[in-house]
């Protein structure tokens, strides 16, 4: 079996639902993969939130009074119903096996919407994470003592956009820009500092739907302070040196 096959019995696994050979093949792999093994213990605590989130489920009386009919009857010894008794049973556990595989269904079904949302809720903290450490570059970057407003205006290019600039030299820029037009897949926006020496790039950017845009840069050691900061749209990665046309421009006061 594949490595992706064998990765799809990670949540069975973790619920001991494998049949045994399935099971052999899981854990020799499993000894020398360390994307299972973790993808094992992300199930963890689904396995843990079945225990309550799963409803018990009894079989019905009439299943219940059939099994224990056929295991109560007593055949006499030589009876043909001594023969007939095995097969009694085995339809019996057919039924009952019949009767619970909906059931099982329902807590594979249950464990894969359990898997996806702590995926799901993993990725947002991550999120939440990333949030707060840009927030409190952010605190810090607008408390610095030398942080300076850069006001810059949109040209001819996008006269509606226009975008806001703390910089500090010993802290970074924090920068936001709003009413960007959206550009395509091979482009992207490149925010500079324009220095007495020439241009220093700072970041390569792109807005959202909205044509919003927020960044946080550092100052490269060494740079001159810059006289403007300005943004021009160029190839996607960026480039050493602005070559696109010009869309914000400030000077730095």
């Amino acid at each position: 079996m594949s490595h992706e096959e064998l990765r799809e019995l990670a949540s069975a696994y973790a619920l001991g639902a494998l049949d045994p050979g399935d099971r052999q093949r899981f854990e020799a792999h499993l000894a020398g993969c360390a994307e299972c093994q973790a993808e094992v213990r992300s199930f963890r605590p689904v396995v843990d939130a079945l225990a309550h989130t799963v409803d018990s489920r009894q079989p019905s009386a009439q299943l219940r009074a059939r099994v224990l009919s056929v295991g109560s009857t007593r055949p006499a010894k030589g009876s043909r119903a001594a023969t007939v008794l095995p097969w009694f049973l085995a339809t019996a556990a057919a039924i009952a096996l019949a009767a619970l595989t909906p059931y099982t269904v329902q807590l594979r079904n249950r464990t894969r919407e359990l898997a996806a949302a702590v995926r799901d809720l993993s990725a947002r903290l991550a999120d939440t994470d990333r949030q707060l450490v840009a927030a409190r570059v952010e605190v810090s970057l607008l408390a610095a003592p030398d942080v300076r407003r850069v006001d810059l205006r949109g040209q001819s290019a996008a006269p509606q956009a226009g975008a806001r600039a703390y910089y500090s030299r010993s802290r970074g820029v924090y920068f936001v820009a709003s009413d960007l037009p959206q550009v395509p897949s091979d482009k992207a926006y490149q925010l500079w500092f324009v220095t007495p020496s020439g241009p220093v790039s700072a970041s390569v950017f792109r807005p959202d739907d909205r044509g919003r845009a927020e960044l946080i840069a550092d100052v490269p050691p060494g740079m001159p302070d810059p006289n403007v900061l300005a943004v021009t749209l160029e190839p996607a990665g960026g480039v050493p040196a602005p070559t696109g046309s010009m869309y914000l421009v400030g000077p730095v006061n």
